[in-house]
């Protein structure tokens, strides 16, 4: 659905008297449905993300919302805000689509097994929902105030990958009162209304989700100052573009961690992941990164050439984890579909050279 296309309610009214139906409402200046809609399109979407776990799934579900809005706006009495409206309906359609899945949260390869010493990779599997990662640029524009009074957490750091990664493990009732408590920031009133629950099974459902949240989650913000965080990440992505493996594992923990979703298979410590990266850069096919931020983290678009005079294809997209002076993690999503929310073509001319 295109918000600036022709809408149609369920009375069959057009679009052209809406803005005068809801300003008089609930708005302080009368405006167009659409208007009204694209304003909070980009915070339903991230919301939608936490919930759901995949940027596609979410504009998915976005859209099917902004259209059960407008088809539904008859029914929409100003007792609440517009965007309270628009958040009642898009937090229940999450809900729905959670309800059609055979596992109610995406996964990272850390929660599908321990990890594993290194062995050739195989062909991935193809039965498991992996956690998407979500570009920054898709939070600009959301209001500074979006928040309401009673959230415990920034936005930008509510949609840190350890942060979504863990939402993912609580059942969606929890994961829905959650981020409407915690993150949006609505009183128990407004969060029971959205759902159609009482307050008290509300303020237990948040308790649990809390607790879990506290178990699985942890403190995974760089510590590093603007020019030391710069260094890192420019030998980092010198060395990709050496293939230097020695380089490359200096610049991790003891304990890092490293993922590959669609593969299960993944190395915790510098010998395991150095053997895997020796075995990856074993040809000579040319390597760039492009810097892209990333759940509020660093990273890189990732691609790959089989050689000179051959155009560079999108591999993976990168998300870095850094602590102190080195990097803790990587999380390689390597699915090419996953360029275009970024903004990124999934080939580049062969005598792509990045402006460094």
């Amino acid at each position: 659905m295109s918000l600036h296309a022709p809408l149609t309610n369920s009375r069959g009214h057009v679009g052209q008297n809406i803005g005068v139906k809801i300003g008089a409402r609930s708005e302080a200046q009368p405006d167009s449905f659409e208007r009204l809609a694209e304003r909070h399109r980009r915070e339903l979407q991230v919301h939608c993300y936490r919930m759901l776990g995949s940027i596609h799934d979410a504009e998915d579900v976005v859209q099917e919302s902004l259209l059960r809005a407008w088809r539904g706006l008859d029914g929409f009495e100003g007792r609440t805000s517009f965007r309270g409206w628009l958040y009642r309906i898009a937090t229940n359609a999450c809900l729905t689509a959670l309800s059609r899945r055979a596992k109610d949260g995406r996964i990272l390869p850390e929660a599908e097994g321990p990890p594993t010493t290194f062995a050739p990779l195989g062909t991935p599997p193809n039965d498991v929902a992996w956690l998407e990662p979500y570009p920054d640029s898709a939070l600009e524009g959301i209001p500074d105030d979006a928040p309401g009074p009673e959230a415990r957490y920034e936005m930008r750091e509510a949609v840190q990958l350890a942060f979504v990664a863990a939402l993912q493990e609580l059942p969606p009732r929890q994961r829905a009162v959650l981020l409407l408590r915690d993150v949006l920031g609505l009183s128990a009133t407004e969060a029971s209304a959205i759902l159609e629950a009482s307050v008290a099974s509300t303020n237990s459902a948040l308790q649990r989700a809390r607790a879990t949240l506290k178990q699985r989650s942890s403190d995974r913000r760089d510590k590093l100052s603007d020019e030391r965080r710069r260094s890192l990440l420019a030998r980092y992505v010198k060395t990709w573009e050496e293939r230097d493996v020695d380089g490359f594992v200096a610049l991790l923990k003891e304990d890092a961690a490293w993922s590959m979703p669609p593969w299960r298979e993944w190395f915790i410590g510098r010998s395991d992941i150095g053997a895997f990266m020796a075995w990856a850069w074993r040809s000579r096919r040319r390597q760039l990164l492009l810097p892209v931020a990333v759940n509020d983290q660093p990273g890189f678009a990732y691609y790959r050439s089989d050689g000179e005079g051959s155009e560079w294809r999108a591999f993976a997209i990168q998300v870095l984890t850094l602590r102190v002076d080195a990097i803790a993690a990587i999380t390689n999503f390597v699915d090419a579909s996953l360029f275009d929310p970024f903004g990124l073509p999934p080939v580049l001319p062969p005598d792509y050279r990045p402006d460094r």
